[in-house]
């Protein structure tokens, strides 16, 4: 049985799994990000965990790595030729793709970690059926990827969706775009922990109010724009925040999407969990060779 090499790039985890052509995993390793390390080491540590993988997949499951995907944060450049996460600092430019081709020695695809989200959610989990849909992430930042019309949008150079530079705060907190006010800067875990001191995994009822609000008020415009009426959510944030989270987002797209077409629109979390950013990844693969 073929399989897919699967690796979601977070700013404080990375994932690498297998996965087959019906979207299960078989397998899974992650690691934390160490911040302090240079390009090479921390891709050393990745690198490491895909040969396991591969190995095991052929070993332990008896099974036939075929392609390898990438879900990664970005920006990014199509199929990750190179890479340069707002999160991790070490990895500007870094290319990526070459480098995953030289340890593996398979075919390697890549798209953003959110459009990777949206590909999983669409194909098996909470947007599954749905021709319009935006998924996102809220994690250590945010991210998100956009299905119109049946289609994953890319944008000029791949980098469509990311709804964590939409400006939610005029004049806030300097986000590590460069921009001031954006949604990652004021609503994400590392903003979150900078604003009140606390981890995000610690937070208080105000400040999860806070963030779904934010949160609703960036999805409201995208599906005001783009006449979405479905937007799923997942990240360590969001999940983790839970009910209070969906709720408040809810609300405030409540409030702002008054437009007869928008005035439906959803904000619900993600059916997929942790695995999705995984199933996403494979599936940017096997789009991949299906492609060639």
């Amino acid at each position: 049985m073929d399989v897919a090499i699967g690796i979601d790039i977070g700013g404080t985890k990375i994932s690498v799994g297998i996965v087959n052509r019906q979207g299960e995993l078989l397998d899974r390793e992650t690691f934390v990000v160490n911040h302090l390390l240079t390009a090479g080491d921390l891709f050393a540590t990745l690198g490491s965990v895909v040969k396991q993988q591969i190995a095991r997949a052929r070993q332990h499951h008896k099974v036939i790595p075929v392609v390898l995907g990438v879900g990664s944060a970005g920006p990014i450049d199509r199929d990750v030729v190179s890479v340069s996460p707002l999160n991790i600092s070490a990895w500007t430019d870094f290319p990526l793709r070459r480098n995953l081709v030289e340890i593996s020695g398979l075919p390697v695809f890549g798209d953003g970690d959110a459009k990777a989200l949206a590909l999983a959610e669409g194909w098996l989990g909470a947007a599954r059926g749905c021709d319009n849909f935006m998924a996102m992430v809220v994690s250590t930042g945010v991210g998100g990827g956009i299905v119109l019309n049946g289609k994953l949008l890319s944008g000029a150079s791949g980098n469509a969706g990311h709804i964590g530079h939409i400006v939610v705060e005029p004049n806030g907190r300097r986000c590590v775009c460069g921009g001031r006010g954006c949604l990652e800067a004021e609503a994400s875990g590392t903003a979150i922990q900078a604003i009140t001191g606390r981890s995000s995994t610690q937070p208080t009822y105000e400040t999860m109010q806070r963030t779904g609000r934010l949160v609703g008020q960036a999805a409201a415009s995208v599906c005001n724009l783009l006449d979405l009426d479905l937007v799923v959510v997942g990240g360590g944030v969001a999940l983790g925040f839970g009910a209070v989270f969906f709720s408040s987002a809810q609300q405030k797209m409540d409030e702002l999407c008054q437009l007869d077409f928008s005035s439906k629109a959803r904000i619900i979390p993600v059916q997929l969990g942790s695995e999705g950013g995984l199933v996403g990844a494979a599936a940017i693969g096997w789009r991949g060779i299906n492609r060639q």
